[in-house]
């Protein structure tokens, strides 16, 4: 299965700490184009145009959003890049900021341009420390090339706090605050970042921005399915022999990238979309890499016939109980008690009124929890129960 780079097309091909080697490759000429007479509104159009959704998780269409954020009549305005990638199993942010920083800071002038907003911030994940001499040094060749004049792009560094992946939560954390979810609406669009309109895109769906400018909305929608365009970038990990970042054409198999490209054996079982994402039995790898069948962030966990589904989604959600902000009362209780019952499977014990019990809960959490966190923390646990039943049913026989 061959890639399609276009989020990638600079990876291991530039310089990332040369802007002239950006240059080399039509670097900022999508925003020169924007700003020769192309209005505004245009601008959103081909972007609407494109089909181009959040590549975050939660796919919600990039152009309404800045649509939204571009018709608020007020001066001040804001563009963020999520850089937290918190989630479990995604390094692909990583990989293309420490490969090409240009295209980002591209992207965030056109969408500043386009909504009309002068400034600019880049939520920097704690962990990325490590980034943070690279982005400034791109965004200073940016400034001195003349290209930011219009723009101004700060970075924030996050504390390490899995919610602040979570949009609201992280403008909480860049505002100075605790970050915690807030009550909606209103939505970041219409009162984000201080009050202000606000739009929240994460590295991978800002990295199409340029290309989809400078080759046209048109050229972008032949790309994928009918409700998925484009490309995805994948961080694939776990039981294969080429972990690694991989970009499909959106409708892939699924197969396509776990046998395919990072040639996984012997494949018990995937997790696709991180901590929060479903996981699927081998009898389905061949299900398309879409939002309307199966997507999340990208992170793909492949585990082999020696993996246990109990222990996997116990760790899962040991880890999304610590990092509960703990504002909403269903996902703060809802994972604590989820944790005891699968910590009591883990054990090789359970109780016979376990099953319908977690059941009951993960309903609970996802009819009534305030953000995607808790919204989505029982998927796991409920595909545990939809594909692997037998294996808690037999735990509890064992007792």
């Amino acid at each position: 299965m061959a890639q399609q780079r276009i989020v990638l097309r600079n990876c291991g091909v530039i310089d990332p700490m040369q802007i002239s080697t950006y240059l080399d490759r039509d670097g900022f000429k999508a925003l020169k184009k924007a700003l020769a007479g192309v209005t505004q509104e245009q601008i959103i159009d081909e972007i609407k145009l494109s089909g181009l959704r959040g590549r975050g998780g939660a796919g919600f269409p990039c152009g309404l959003k800045w649509e939204l954020a571009g018709k608020a009549q007020v001066d001040e305005k804001y563009v963020i890049c999520n850089a937290d990638e918190g989630e479990i199993g995604t390094f692909k942010d990583r990989y293309i900021l420490e490969r090409d920083p240009f295209t980002l800071i591209e992207a965030m002038a056109i969408a500043g341009y386009a909504i009309g907003a002068k400034r600019g911030y880049i939520y920097l994940r704690a962990e990325y420390h490590c980034l943070l001499d690279l982005l400034k040094n791109a965004i200073g060749q940016a400034k001195e090339g003349g290209f930011l004049d219009q723009f101004d792009i700060d970075i924030r560094e996050g504390a390490g706090a899995y919610i602040c992946g979570e949009e609201s939560a992280l403008m909480d954390s860049i505002e100075g605050k605790r970050g915690e979810v807030r009550y909606r609406p209103p939505f970041p669009p219409s009162r984000g970042l201080w009050g202000k309109p606000t739009i929240i895109n994460n590295v991978e769906t800002l990295m199409n921005i340029p290309q989809i400018i400078f080759n046209g909305g048109h050229w972008f929608s032949q790309l994928g399915t009918e409700q998925s365009k484009g490309t995805k970038v994948f961080s694939v990990s776990g039981d294969v022999k080429k972990p690694g970042v991989y970009e499909l054409v959106l409708g892939s198999r699924l197969r396509e990238l776990v046998e395919g490209l990072a040639l996984a054996e012997k494949v018990k079982m995937v997790q696709v979309g991180g901590a929060t994402g479903r996981i699927i039995p081998y009898e389905m790898i061949d299900m398309p890499l879409a939002f309307e069948s199966i997507l999340g962030a990208g992170a793909i966990i492949v585990f082999n016939e020696t993996r246990d589904i109990i222990d996997i989604v116990y760790r899962v959600m040991e880890f999304l109980a610590e990092e509960c902000c703990g504002k909403c009362t269903p996902c703060r209780e809802g994972t604590e008690v989820m944790v005891e019952i699968l910590e009591r499977f883990s054990r090789g014990g359970g109780l016979e009124t376990d099953i319908s019990l977690l059941e009951e809960v993960a309903s609970a959490m996802m009819l009534s929890s305030l953000c995607g966190l808790g919204q989505a923390a029982p998927i796991p646990v409920v595909n545990s129960l939809q594909y692997f039943r037998s294996v808690y049913e037999n735990r509890i026989r064992q007792n």
